[in-house]
């Protein structure tokens, strides 16, 4: 593996599964320093500590900790710009914003920003499937050929291991080819079936349900299968069974390369000269269903635990409790303490998922044992020392809210 592609294997196979939706990096770093001054607090009064440990009470001690500990990351990663939300039904929330959106206008990072969440974009499809699944449309060990024409393995991998990543079929955004294409006219519009070709011009990695590797091909396919069963592009269906029931009016499926206002500008070094380059117009279209769709905290504050539990938040049921059941068996991955369902992960304890494409990283997990959840938005997927920054955040801030739980991916070196 040649040095431009290092990064995408090791973005897919990470996080826990990690559900990182990168291309190749050459490596630079960030330019321009961070401010660190917090601009934007959304606090709600916290209760007195509370003997169990399982989430420790939001105290104004306790959330100066957090704001430290997010500053220090800040520094060390120089990330230009992130929010992180924390809620609890009983032990307090804590909302703030650091450093900027923009680096050349010096314009602020805050809470009600749009930003691009990559590979939460998977929950979204996953979710789309396990309805129809629910509906008697499709069925989890139905085999992708009965939907698509061409897949390597077609008559044998199933629904279930395509979403569980298990199926083998080689990652899209790990060919060489994908990347000069990108990189080269990142404003460029990519096909479904284009990005399959990338993929499937390379044979299987393993065979169907061996082993767990982690591939963006995987819900391309699931993708295509959402339209077929429901009948519509999958945006619309996303935004009709997903988006409006769950009252999220702020999440977006985008066509193209069209972002809301106000948004946050992102920053990557995932170029093709290496070099760091604003990304905040690249169309995301090459990510589809597995990394295009756009979202804001409150959304994602929503998100959480309707997609960890399957309920919505005026309590109607989004997916039955034994469909629910089936998408959070987590068998163990390659990665220590991380288990992969179908599209969603268990880190320590914490379900959900996160997302990285060039410019932005996300991170959106719930604690079912405190009803607790964490969401965090930032504006760059640069690495630092081998690690994404979103896992920084992640690990940083549980180690002081939910010393049990530890979001604790394992750091692991860049295969170049």
């Amino acid at each position: 593996m040649t040095r431009s592609f290092g990064r995408l294997r090791r973005g897919a196979v990470i996080a826990a599964a990690v559900g990182m939706l990168v291309v190749p990096v050459g490596g630079g770093t960030a330019v321009g320093a961070p401010s660190f001054a917090p601009t934007t607090a959304m606090e709600q009064p916290s209760p007195s500590p509370s003997p169990t440990d399982e989430f420790r009470a939001l105290t104004p001690e306790v959330k100066q900790q957090v704001d430290e500990a997010v500053q220090r990351v800040m520094r060390e990663a120089n990330v230009p710009g992130v929010t992180v939300g924390l809620w609890t039904p009983d032990k307090g929330n804590h909302v703030r914003s650091f450093g900027v959106a923009d680096k050349d206008s010096g314009r602020r990072m805050s809470p009600d920003l749009y930003m691009r969440i990559g590979s939460e974009t998977k929950t979204f499809t996953v979710t789309a499937l396990l309805k129809l699944v629910d509906e008697g449309r499709v069925g989890l060990d139905d085999t992708i050929g009965q939907y698509v024409e061409g897949v390597p393995n077609g008559d044998r991998i199933t629904l279930r291991q395509l979403a569980g990543m298990r199926s083998g079929l080689f990652n899209y955004t790990e060919d060489p080819d994908f990347f000069k294409a990108l990189t080269s006219d990142p404003q460029r519009p990519f096909t479904p079936q284009q990005l399959l070709d990338y993929a499937f011009k390379h044979p299987v990695l393993f065979q169907p349900g061996e082993e767990f590797y982690y591939s963006n091909t995987n819900l391309i396919l699931l993708g295509l299968v959402v339209e077929e069963a429901g009948g519509q592009p999958l945006g619309e269906y996303i935004e009709e069974n997903i988006l409006e029931p769950a009252g999220m009016d702020r999440t977006i499926f985008p066509t193209d390369a069209a972002f809301p206002s106000p948004h946050a500008q992102g920053y990557t070094d995932q170029t093709a000269d290496g070099k760091v380059a604003n990304s905040t117009d690249w169309n995301p279209s090459w990510g589809w269903a597995a990394g295009a769709m756009i979202s804001t905290l409150e959304d994602l504050r929503t998100w959480a635990p309707t997609v960890a539990t399957g309920v919505l938040p005026d309590g109607d049921i989004l997916i039955s409790p034994a469909v629910q059941k089936q998408r959070l068996d987590t068998p163990p991955t390659t990665i220590p303490g991380a288990g992969y369902g179908l599209g969603i992960f268990n880190v320590q304890g914490w379900i959900g998922h996160n997302g990285s494409l060039p410019g932005y990283e996300s991170l959106t997990i719930y604690l079912p044992s405190a009803e607790a959840t964490i969401v965090v938005l930032l504006n760059t997927d640069i690495n630092h020392d081998g690690t994404e920054p979103s896992t920084l955040f992640g690990d940083a801030i549980t180690k002081i809210v939910s010393p049990r739980h530890v979001f604790n991916l394992p750091a692991q070196p860049a295969a170049r």
